[in-house]
């Protein structure tokens, strides 16, 4: 899940009598499911999604239980693997209305932009990262249509970022080599609830 701590995501309007509309195809009076996020350390955020093979009830309800999932954390994406699912789709909302993308590739890159960037599956933590500042992207709505999303800036980055974990790849590994091992060793240190020694 991509996150900025300025960032605010607002939920799309209510169904009367159902659950949020979230993607125009929500079943009706069927509650929503919020998950745990699932966070460093995890093996399914270092493992290569498969691709979903059914665009069925099952992936539909999947999408919108990501994005209650997302809306609530908040965050502007979340991938399926953050939830503990192995499949390769992804939800986002950057202001615009929620999508869903399922065997997401990038098809272009361009340029660069320099970002403060963040993650639910590595809490609380921001680092400076500079990725392409445009990037597009092929793949399939949850109805199994062609779909394709673009944008520069923070569209771009989270095309980018979600497709990372799709892969298996966490921020951590677009950090510069120092940056990453000494975010490495704290939050491995907090995992182990370790306090540093006072000199």
């Amino acid at each position: 899940m991509l996150t900025r701590s300025t960032y605010e995501p607002s939920r799309p309007p209510a169904v009367p009598g159902g659950s949020p509309s979230i993607l125009p195809n929500l079943i009706k009076g069927v509650a929503v499911a919020i998950f745990p996020i699932r966070t460093f350390g995890d093996p399914v955020l270092r493992t290569a999604a498969s691709d979903a093979a059914d665009f069925d009830m099952g992936l539909r309800r999947l999408a919108d239980d990501m994005l209650e999932t997302m809306y609530d954390a908040p965050g502007v994406g979340l991938a399926a693997p953050q939830i503990g699912v192995s499949k390769r789709i992804f939800v986002a909302d950057i202001g615009d209305g929620p999508f869903a993308m399922v065997n997401p590739e990038i098809v272009d890159l361009q340029g660069s932009w320099e970002f403060d960037e963040g993650c639910l599956s590595v809490p609380g933590r921001f680092w400076e990262i500079k990725r392409p500042g445009y990037a597009r992207a092929r793949g399939f709505d949850v109805d199994g249509r062609p779909v394709e999303y673009e944008g520069e800036e923070l569209m771009g980055r989270v095309l980018q970022h979600e497709i990372d974990h799709l892969g298996g790849m966490l921020l951590l590994e677009r950090l510069a080599r120092r940056t990453r091992k000494q975010a490495l060793r704290e939050l491995r240190e907090e995992a182990l609830d370790l306090k540093p020694v006072e000199g």
